[in-house]
């Protein structure tokens, strides 16, 4: 079970190999629907303005890159043209800083506040897809409750329960006092 605490180095995540393996996973699924940055020859892009903006036709990545201005079509547009690029490209770089921190099968990772925030930023992201993707609301735990456990989309509610009970250790860890570090396991002699 996943545990964050807040220690004098950092924020020191523990997961377990499987977590690791899910995070990694969920991660690289986010970056697969983010896309690939725009080319170095795209002049506009390089600026951080998108030449053909418009709200994205998948559910997810609208809910990832809502409209600013819901009722001013023209204004939501105009916004998005200037804001999507720099926005895809914190959603990625969020992502990565994950991937970057995750080793192969355990984690024993120490972050420092800049690594949090993203850790936290990527968090949000993947729960926002997998929400909309399952239409969460309120009655979310109730409805995965009773799902019968060979239902496809049990999997996935269960992955959204871990990642939110990850993203509340990280916000709790920013909160706490830090506390002294316990010493590192050592592993067993071979």
């Amino acid at each position: 079970m996943s545990h964050v605490t807040k220690t004098r180095q950092g924020f020191r995540v523990r997961l377990e190999p499987e977590e690791t393996a899910l995070l990694r996973a969920l991660m690289e699924q986010l970056l697969a629907l983010l896309g690939d940055a725009p080319g170095p020859d795209d002049e506009l892009a390089s600026m951080g303005i998108a030449e053909n903006a418009v709200k994205p036709d998948d559910p997810v990545l609208a809910r990832l890159f809502p409209d600013a201005y819901r009722d001013d079509g023209e204004a939501a547009g105009e916004f998005r043209r200037y804001t999507e690029i720099g926005l895809r490209d914190g959603k990625r770089e969020a992502a990565r800083a994950v991937l970057g921190a995750l080793g192969e099968t355990d984690t024993d990772t120490v972050l420092d506040e800049k690594r949090m925030q993203e850790w936290l930023r990527a968090l949000n992201d993947v729960r926002l897809a997998l929400g909309t993707r399952l239409d969460i609301t309120e009655d979310w735990y109730e409805e995965a409750g009773a799902l019968d456990p060979r239902d496809p989309r049990a999997p996935m509610f269960a992955a959204y329960d871990w990642l939110t009970m990850l993203q509340d250790g990280l916000v709790h860890a920013l909160e706490e006092p830090p506390l002294e570090e316990p010493p590192l396991e050592e592993p067993p002699p071979e």
